[in-house]
């Protein structure tokens, strides 16, 4: 029996089906087998002791027949799951079903499993898998329902300022629907790669690699400071793509981002360049706020008069001594301060 499991605009709606109990078949089929046998030798030697006769003939060529053809074939509906993985099923050429859920089954023997995924070379995706827990390689072809990384080469592409940047991301996904992912693309592996580069280069080409201004508007976010919001424009590009293939994509994150060679030397001289104006920039603020308090200081507690001459004198040398990157060697004015 089978169930609608959910509709699709895009292909064909995934079904769900429910085999027959794997161990119970198999111990039937067996008995009938070893009865087919024991028929087979009942029968010859009978028509060896008595001679020919239509009944024992007919014996003979349906346990040879059950024996070697019915049996085997019988035997070839047995189908071992895994946790987290599926059975896509064709007969003659239509659909027939998804077997979902780890155990051992039945199935229909005519009916043939179907991932043309299963015997393309990895493009960086990890999880999928032809072989069992233990290792031995099944004669089937199982979708893995279970979450998968892909990790594509990285890429050189430029950003929105036209610079060459070096790029690479980490896509976390898993199958939601068999249906759509067998047979609404060749290879939902490949498709699914190739579709990741494109969204990566349809995104960072709106970003600048960096950006000193502020990260809150939207003009002003970059690949760097803004890793947060790139990553979801990132996901929802590759999933309004990938949905047609039947994948759920659970997160996508950016593992490697640096200029490309050629600039990177420039570019760390910018930014070395940036973080000593903002250096300086602190000092000369904190060095005003202190020379400021100097003064205030001084005329609060009436330890001295200076005129503007002298304070403009005072500030001057104040200023020289909280800015500059070196120790300062004072002179000390052992006569009249005028």
């Amino acid at each position: 029996m089978s169930d609608t499991k959910s509709g699709t605009d895009n292909g064909i709606a995934e079904k769900t089906v429910s085999g027959m109990s794997g161990m119970t078949a198999l111990l039937i089929n067996t008995a009938l087998t070893l009865g087919a046998v024991g028929v087979i030798v009942w029968a010859a030697i009978r028509i060896d002791a008595e001679g020919e006769s239509p009944l024992l003939i007919t014996m003979l060529i349906a346990g040879i027949v059950y024996a070697s053809l019915i049996s085997p074939l019988l035997y070839k509906g047995l189908k071992i799951l895994n946790p987290q993985e599926a059975l896509v099923l064709i007969l003659f050429g239509k659909y027939f079903g998804t077997l979902v859920g780890p155990g051992f089954f039945w199935v229909n023997p005519f009916v043939r499993a179907f991932n043309p995924a299963s015997q393309s070379a990895t493009t960086g995706t990890t999880g999928e898998s032809g072989t069992g827990s233990a290792g031995w390689k099944k004669p089937y072809k199982p979708i893995s329902l279970k979450v998968m990384s892909l990790n594509n080469d990285k890429q050189k592409i430029n950003d929105q300022l036209g610079n060459p940047i070096i790029i690479g991301i980490a896509v976390f996904w898993k199958v939601a629907n068999t249906a759509k992912a067998v047979f609404n693309v060749d290879n939902y592996l490949e498709f699914l790669s190739m579709q990741c580069d494109s969204a990566l280069r349809n995104i960072v080409r709106l970003y600048p690699y960096d950006s000193a201004g502020d990260e809150d508007a939207d003009n002003e976010k970059s690949l760097r400071g803004s890793s947060e919001a790139v990553s979801k424009r990132l996901s929802d590009e590759i999933q309004s793509k990938a949905a047609i293939a039947g994948l759920e994509i659970l997160e996508a994150r950016i593992t490697h981002l640096s200029y490309a060679p050629e600039i990177a030397a420039a570019m760390l001289q910018r930014q070395q360049a940036a973080a000593i104006i903002d250096a300086r920039q602190m000092i000369v603020e904190g060095a005003v706020s202190m020379v400021e308090m100097a003064l205030n200081k001084l005329n609060d507690k009436n330890i001295v008069r200076l005129d503007e001459e002298r304070k403009a004198a005072m500030v001057s040398n104040l200023l020289v001594v909280l800015c500059s990157g070196k120790d300062t060697q004072p002179v000390v004015n052992a006569g009249s301060l005028y």
